[in-house]
């Protein structure tokens, strides 16, 4: 598919260019210069000492192989004080690359995992912009627009903004649901410089005419594909076609489905591309183990998981919602303390849970794919699927929960045979097989031998209750007689006989309570 010229970031109706797609997936690493360039592929080395493949010079004058200091990249002194304050000294790879294009004022469409780096690489020149470009914003405008997919997720981005403008003076706010909206329309009411939302309560407070976006400069979509996943897409159109046209378009994402990628087309005026890998792959530094389970016994080899390793805290991923509950209850009769995260909370329990998850008040947290993403806990040991996720990308982010700052990290992954099919996938895209041991019968169940006793007994042998709910068992309503001329020969039938001679008047109640005649 050729690339056209001109994307552009306009209203509806005008021309839209398409990233060439394919092109792009296939090049990890990736650094436009124009468009007639758009999607040559460039290595980090290329791309560090300021030069594409073709020999043109990438178009910031900064050579990235010298930056090795927040100071290099001539940011404003109230951020890099603040940054020194944050205890940060040398810029991630994500950092190095995006910081100098994005203040250089060109869309970005990052590609990274989590845990890289990605708010400060858009938030510290995004600071910088505003420290340098000072006005007072409208009323019921802002001037910043940030979209993450979840409130924990939103939150921390703000976090990260106060934290690297303490010195700059700027006006931040949060508008995310489960909460009332009361206090985020009177935190808008005089004008922010910097809007972190989701994307629903974004909408609620624009139809409301509590907020306008005719004046944001900067958009910033974080987790993009996240947003996909969660249904955002439609929402995210919405506001995007009530933006300005000039305005600046920062996207990040962990993977590019196709969706995303014509999405950015869209949205993103000749944008420079860029990904990044962490120093050590989440994958390659989690210790990951497959056990193959039946779905009956998952809540008991969850408990067993529990108990035996060395936990410091467990993060336990669900499906569903009432899954996530479901394990909570099923660990508690256990003797497991666990506490559960999900949609169906209100976001003061949410805080209040990860406050004392993060405190290790709480060791176990039981949570559905809302905290996958983002949520930066320190001293993660552990990460139990104890459902598989069916998308595959999913699976790489649950499990980057652990592992984190270079540490090692375990992430285990009940899988029944329903699930096999998502295994297969998670392998295919990681790239490697996981360990697996079967653990088909666990120990707290009946014996084998006993398993097989009960399964070669007659059907007629289990007791009244248990025959009407057996789903091998004769219809209840047939009568005696029928019974007797299908029974089987031998000892089956003398059992069925015995039975029968024994049963007395517990026998006649059950044909009463069958339908079937007593005579």
């Amino acid at each position: 598919m050729p690339h056209m010229m001109g994307a552009t970031s306009s209203g509806p109706g005008e021309p839209r260019a398409r990233i060439p797609v394919k092109r792009f997936l296939a090049c990890p690493f990736t650094f436009t210069d124009s468009p007639d360039h758009a999607g040559v592929s460039c290595t980090i080395r290329d791309i560090a000492c300021g030069r594409t493949s073709c020999g043109r010079a990438v178009s910031h004058n900064r050579k990235l192989c010298s930056l090795t200091s927040f100071h290099d990249f001539g940011l404003a002194e109230p951020i890099t004080r603040a940054l020194a304050e944050e205890k940060y000294a040398t810029p991630t790879p994500i950092q190095a690359q995006t910081i100098p294009v994005v203040l250089s004022r060109r869309d970005v469409i990052g590609i990274a995992q989590t845990g890289t780096g990605k708010t400060a690489a858009f938030a510290v020149p995004i600071l910088h912009h505003l420290f340098t470009n000072r006005r007072r914003p409208e009323r019921k405008t802002c001037r910043v627009l940030v979209l993450g997919p979840t409130r924990e997720l939103s939150g921390q981005i703000l976090d990260s903004f106060r934290a690297y403008g303490r010195h700059v003076g700027t006006r931040a706010a949060l508008v995310i649901g489960g909460v009332s909206m009361g206090a985020q329309v009177r935190a808008v009411q005089n004008g922010v410089d910097v809007l972190v939302a989701t994307p629903g309560r974004l909408l609620d407070l624009v139809t409301s005419n509590a907020l306008r976006l005719g004046e944001v400069e900067f958009l910033v979509l974080d987790e993009a594909d996240r947003m996909l996943d969660m249904g955002f897409i439609h929402d995210i159109r919405k506001i995007v076609a009530k933006l300005p046209a000039q305005r600046q378009t920062l996207l990040f994402s962990a993977t590019m489905p196709r969706a995303i990628a014509e999405l950015a087309a869209q949205m993103l005026r000749n944008p420079a591309k860029i990904a990044v890998t962490p120093v050590a792959s989440t994958v390659d530094r989690v210790e990951q183990r497959i056990l193959h389970v039946d779905r009956a016994a998952k809540p008991a080899v969850l408990a067993e998981i529990l108990q035996r390793e060395s936990i410091g805290r467990a993060l336990v991923f669900t499906r569903t919602k009432h899954g996530a509950d479901k394990v909570v209850r099923g660990l508690a009769k256990a003797g497991i303390s666990a506490h559960a995260i999900h949609g169906n909370k209100s976001q003061n329990q949410r805080e209040r849970v990860l406050a004392a998850f993060r405190k290790g008040e709480v060791l176990t947290l039981v949570a559905t794919d809302i905290a996958a993403r983002g949520i930066d806990v320190d001293g993660i040991s552990h990460v139990v699927n104890f459902d598989l996720p069916n998308v595959p990308e999913t699976y790489v982010h649950r499990i980057g929960r652990t592992a984190r700052a270079g540490a090692a990290g375990v992430a285990i992954s009940l899988c029944d045979c329903e699930e096999a099919a998502y295994l297969r996938d998670i392998e295919k895209l990681i790239r490697m097989s996981i360990p697996a041991t079967h653990h088909r019968t666990f120990p707290r169940q009946a014996p084998p031998s006993m398993i097989r006793s009960r399964s070669a007994r007659p059907s007629a042998h289990a007791p009244g209750r248990r025959r009407q709910r057996g789903r091998g068992n004769a219809p209840r309503k047939q009568d005696r007689d029928g019974q007797l001329r299908k029974a089987a020969s031998g000892i089956a039938a003398v059992a069925f006989l015995s039975r029968h001679t024994r049963s007395g008047h517990d026998s006649d109640s059950r044909r009463s309570e069958d339908g079937s005649p007593k005579g």
